[in-house]
């Protein structure tokens, strides 16, 4: 099985979509009269959630004529918050046909489906011509991926001459092991955290030019506090990534936190130019 096959697998739920709704139904959420922000809470699947995609979309620059590409797309919560508060038109890619699939899904009931569409493909062959996009982004994707200096060069074969492309990932700070699991990764043989240093030397040597570099560590640590100490006052929440991880999300979040509390990574976003 090639690590494609092993990464796609470990995101497969087989039921994602029913679940999603029954979540959402439990939340008090008119399932048939969606908006996108009703999704909040579930659909942003990194640290920073909500607020870290509101800093990109700042950061991208974002205008309605434009054409995004959201590489690693997931369910569709960043591009479906970038395309209703930028008026722009997003397209995801994803590797996990049953993302793919959830996210067009969720979109249709949100009312996006005129600005958004999704396709299943890998990020090491995008299925676009060169120059069909005006921005492009990232969001917690290269960690599955050992071959950055492919995916860089697909995303920049693909944007237009000065295209922005916004990278958020968790990258390596501290030279130590990670515990496993991790909420994008069962094992280290999934995993390809690196670091920023790594990241840029790839970035240029693809043809970018770095013209933003940015911690989210000190955000995501704050809303993760606020997330843990809620949570053992209220209960695991209706709605959060557990809808999406399954019932292994307690150790897999504990990991990445506790990762996080001891700087061995931080989420990271870089911004580049083509």
């Amino acid at each position: 099985m090639t690590t494609e096959e092993q990464v796609a697998r470990y995101y497969t739920h087989g039921s994602l979509e029913r679940t999603i709704l029954d979540a959402l139904a439990a939340s008090g959420k008119d399932i048939d009269n969606l908006a996108a922000s009703d999704l909040s809470l579930i659909d942003e699947f990194h640290l920073g959630w909500r607020a870290a995609t509101v800093e990109l979309g700042k950061d991208l620059g974002l205008l309605p004529q434009m054409h995004l590409l959201d590489v690693g797309c997931g369910i569709g919560g960043p591009a479906r918050y970038l395309a209703e508060t930028y008026e722009c038109r997003v397209t995801g890619v994803d590797l996990t046909e049953e993302f793919v699939e959830v996210a067009q899904a969720l979109t249709d009931r949100c009312g996006l489906d005129d600005r958004i569409e999704y396709h299943q493909a890998s990020a090491l062959a995008l299925p676009f011509d060169e120059g069909s996009f005006d921005a492009a982004s990232l969001i917690h994707v290269g960690m599955n991926i050992a071959d950055k200096a492919t995916l860089f060069a697909e995303v920049h074969r693909v944007l237009k001459p000065g295209g922005r492309f916004a990278v958020y990932d968790i990258m390596r700070i501290q030279d130590a092991p990670l515990n496993y699991p991790m909420p994008w990764a069962e094992t280290s043989e999934t995993s390809f955290v690196e670091t920023p240093d790594t990241y840029r030397t790839l970035l240029t040597a693809q043809g970018f030019a770095i013209e933003q570099e940015q911690s989210r560590r000190e955000l995501a640590m704050r809303l993760s506090r606020e997330m843990r100490d809620k949570a053992a006052v209220e209960g695991p929440p209706v709605l959060g990534l557990g809808v999406i991880i399954g019932p292994s999300a307690k150790p897999r979040m504990a990991n990445v936190f506790e990762a996080l509390d001891a700087g061995i990574i931080a989420p990271m976003q870089i911004i580049a130019r083509a």
